[in-house]
């Protein structure tokens, strides 16, 4: 407890043995009722779930202080800790003095009345934070994010900062976002009639990056275990719950890891963040799996207690085809699964996680692995129940001949990926690493529904307000 006059958190004071002290208390109102006789006002200063009880005697203060405390306004207060009469809290504390630091017009602060919808909250992400459920997803958020660096500096990791700006597209998929310093509206042209990048601040055409991954191995070929984690961009006009513009993604690379290494690494690790937060964020849990989520906990135990099971593509889709159950995308070898097709196979049939491996080359990136076969590749996704895949991964391709030779399959020019070849050329060691993104792991942990919910300020299209 600090000397009265100091600011003791609302999570202090909630958790605190002492009684009888005089505190300092700092923070939003969420609510004021009372009568002549008393006043109770509600307060949070976010680092808790919970609020703390502030019981007033109105004839201790002018009318006109009492009358501008509502709901929004941000108060100190000045009294003392002391059991509470009621119900729901440990403690309480009995005003002494009161400061209004800003006050919040009841007209106009959006806030004022309870029971907002997620997409009007959107619609002020300036404001949403200080709501209940907004407060919980991003302390959990902040939960995930530490235990995050966390797990891979206690297992010997270094934490690799790859650039957010790149000249090459990792996955061979396009959308991308390009940067540029060219005049758009004088824009320089070649004689063929294209955009002349040579102009251009890099003298290239560049783009922001939709992964970390390549620049991620050039660093496990050095250090033999790094991890990136960091912004992420995708250009996709896809207004879905599960897409975002702007997201962060987290990227271990290990050197001298084969495919049955990744998928250790992948169990262990997600276990980890999910038990931290079983652990660490347990009230905030139990008001999201009140409020949104009624199977939440026990979904997130389900992962943790469970041996995920390690399934090969062939055979899961002959367990889709054999199970007899209508699905709305076909099911046919060569073919990527379906969110309802992972589910299916966790939820329904194994009852535990999967993790998929050995997918048709096809479907996968050109920088994975060729197995024995020549057919498949060795690629493994993580499948959790409710969201389906929430890791993909992969062993890398370490043969130079052979990751050349998919190169030209799928029209990838090996001279603008020099530098990537060329870790094959000198020292080439089996490596893999996998990716997971992060506002997936926030949404499973939450059981939120939509991921622009689980991201302070979410970027979709035509959407970049704040």
């Amino acid at each position: 407890m600090s000397e009265a006059g100091k600011r003791t958190t609302i999570a202090g004071l909630l958790g605190s043995q002492e009684r009888n002290v005089d505190v300092t208390v700092k923070g939003w109102v969420r609510t004021k009722r009372g009568n002549k006789n008393v006043a109770f006002i509600a307060l949070n200063d976010g680092t808790t779930i919970n609020n703390i009880q502030v019981v007033v005697d109105p004839s201790a203060f002018p009318e006109e202080l009492l009358k501008d405390i509502t709901t929004g306004a941000s108060l100190r207060v000045e009294g003392l800790l002391v059991d509470s009469q009621g119900s729901g809290q440990p403690v309480e504390v009995q005003a002494k003095e009161i400061e209004i630091y800003g006050k919040a017009d009841p007209e106009s602060y959006p806030l004022q009345k309870k029971g907002h919808s997620l997409e009007f909250l959107r619609e002020i992400a300036h404001l949403r934070p200080r709501t209940n459920t907004f407060g919980a997803v991003l302390r959990v958020r902040h939960a995930m994010a530490y235990a995050i660096h966390k797990y891979f500096n206690d297992r010997g990791f270094y934490y690799m900062h790859t650039p957010l700006i790149t000249g090459s597209d990792a996955e061979g998929a396009g959308a991308m976002f390009e940067v540029t310093t060219l005049d758009m509206d004088n824009l320089p042209k070649t004689a063929d009639g294209k955009v002349d990048h040579s102009q251009d601040f890099f003298g290239k055409a560049t783009n922001l990056t939709v992964s970390g991954q390549l620049e991620a191995e050039i660093g496990a070929m050095a250090l033999s275990k790094v991890y990136t984690f960091g912004p992420t961009f995708r250009a996709e006009n896809s207004n879905t719950p599960r897409h975002l513009a702007e997201f962060w993604m987290i990227e271990p690379e290990m050197a001298f890891f084969d495919l049955v290494d990744d998928m250790d690494l992948a169990e262990d690790f997600l276990k980890y963040l999910i038990k931290y937060a079983l652990d660490n964020c347990m009230s905030d849990l139990e008001f999201l799996n009140k409020m949104y989520d009624n199977e939440l906990i026990d979904r997130l135990k389900f992962v943790v207690e469970n041996d995920f099971v390690r399934l090969d593509y062939t055979e899961g889709i002959e367990i889709l085809k054999q199970s007899g159950k209508k699905f709305e995308f076909p099911v046919e070898w060569g073919l990527d699964l379906q969110s309802e097709h992972e589910r299916y196979l966790v939820e329904q049939h194994f009852k535990k996680p999967v993790i998929l491996i050995n997918y048709p080359k096809e479907i996968k990136a050109f920088y994975m692995k060729l197995n024995d076969d020549g057919k498949t590749v060795r690629a493994m996704d993580v499948l959790f129940p409710k969201i389906g895949e929430i890791i993909g991964g992969s062993e890398r391709e370490a043969d130079y001949d052979k990751l050349v030779g998919r190169m030209h399959e799928i029209g990838i020019k090996p001279e603008d990926m020099w530098w990537y070849l060329e870790l094959r050329k000198f020292g080439t060691a089996p490596h893999s690493g996998f990716g997971l993104g992060f506002e997936r792991l926030v949404l499973f942990v939450t059981g939120m529904a939509n991921i622009r919910d689980v991201i302070p300020f979410p970027r979709t299209p035509k959407n970049a307000e704040f």
